[in-house]
């Protein structure tokens, strides 16, 4: 009789502390159970005696509802496990998007020269200098070009002044050279015929 109800109070003891873990619909099913078989136990001197199948019945339903316990419980810790894994699987998902994200945005913020990575304001600053320097360079060969062609015409419109001159030199000495050829004809002339 004892280790019958040592038995009960062991198994209402171990039904309760699951039932609490259960859903309320199966803490109500066993608490129903339990003051069930209270209310239809019978006394003996001041002890409850309790139907074996009742009692049997009643193990099997808490058994029953502890292994579904269990198994929520398991089946819960695989989820969770499972929703881990996931996390885990995001964050390193999201740690090589970012990874990507900031080589993608060097690479975005900076052009390759000559096989050099330059950031952009580096390689703005080269290009407008360079732009700048050739500019000044073709106004500077601009201007040298104008004025040598300035002095090229110069010295070709003075050329051509000094050819026109040394020609009016030229013509004037020939007719002069004529002329004493012809006084010099003459007088020989005169010396001949004297």
């Amino acid at each position: 009789m004892k280790i019958h109800l040592s038995l009960f109070t062991a198994i209402l003891f171990i039904s309760i502390s699951f039932a609490q873990k259960t859903k309320d619909t199966g803490e109500v099913s066993i608490r129903g159970g339990f003051d069930r078989l209270y209310r239809v136990s019978t006394n003996y001197k001041g002890y409850k005696v309790i139907n074996k199948e009742k009692f049997l019945d009643l193990k099997q339903q808490v058994l029953d509802s502890s292994k579904a316990s269990q198994n929520l419980l398991i089946e819960k810790n695989n989820l969770l496990k499972a929703s881990n894994l996931d996390n885990k699987k995001n964050q390193e998902a999201l740690t090589l998007t970012k990874l990507t994200l900031e080589t993608t945005l060097k690479k975005e913020n900076s052009i390759s020269l000559f096989g050099i990575q330059l950031s952009k304001f580096i390689y703005n600053f080269i290009l407008w200098t360079l732009i700048s320097l050739l500019l000044v360079l073709v106004i500077y060969l601009s201007f040298k070009f104008q004025k040598n062609n300035f002095l090229t015409k110069r010295a070709t419109q003075n050329l051509k002044n000094v050819e026109y001159e040394y020609e009016q030199y030229r013509k004037k000495a020939l007719e002069r050279e004529q002329k004493l050829r012809r006084t010099l004809q003459d007088e020989i002339n005169k010396q001949r015929n004297s």
